[in-house]
């Protein structure tokens, strides 16, 4: 599996950032006004919305706001075609995980996902950027794993039965951007911005 392109890291990122769980809910009212619910995600679609206040078009006439950093963008967008292309994106907030728990061994099973805890949920992560450590029990596997693309953890023998599984790892939100178009806007000489770069994470597996 080829590892998507990574959203470029922009000097003129300013505020506000967005970053939003959306789930999808079937819900069927009943003239007494009781309901019935049904989930259609387990796990929430993620929407982002970043604004860049600053990005210059030349190589160093606004050192503060990057260097050709309009062309970085305007041509990481280009080149996912708008909405065809998919990306990683580094959510500084949201991007690594410590001695996370990922499962208990089963004594069979030797295939396990990444998975990250926002508060008590716990949910698959996109794309695994990198580990550094693997634990069983709490000892660190200098060997004995592998990490089978996106976000799979697969160990060469079976952990035994009831054995925790645990892991210090980066990862990434794969996206696609929201639209085929994206709005650029020169207020200066040079100096450009975009308010509303709007993307959402898509599925992995």
């Amino acid at each position: 599996m080829t590892t998507p392109p990574s959203f470029p890291t922009l000097a003129g990122l300013g505020w506000s950032v967005h970053k939003k769980p959306v789930f999808s809910t079937i819900v069927a009212s009943h003239a007494s006004g009781r309901e019935v619910r049904d989930p259609l995600y387990q796990n929430p679609i993620w929407q982002f919305e970043l604004t860049f206040d600053a990005m210059d078009s030349t190589a160093n006439t606004y050192p503060g706001a990057g260097a050709n950093s309009l062309q970085a963008l305007m041509g990481f967008f280009l080149e996912c075609q708008g909405q065809y292309g998919t990306f990683l994106y580094d959510d500084p907030t949201d991007s690594a995980v410590i001695n996370g728990a990922i499962a208990p061994g089963d004594g069979s099973t030797t295939t396990f996902t990444f998975i990250r805890y926002m508060g008590a949920f716990s949910e698959p992560v996109g794309w695994v950027t990198s580990v550094s450590n693997v634990y069983l029990n709490g000892v660190n596997q200098a060997s004995g794993w592998s990490v089978s693309t996106p976000n799979s953890l697969v160990f060469a023998s079976a952990p035994g039965s009831g054995v925790a599984i645990s892991a210090t790892f980066a990862f990434a939100f794969e996206c696609r951007f929201d639209s085929d178009d994206q709005d650029f806007e020169q207020f200066m000489s040079a100096l450009w911005k975009a308010e509303s770069v709007r993307f959402k994470s898509v599925r992995t597996s």
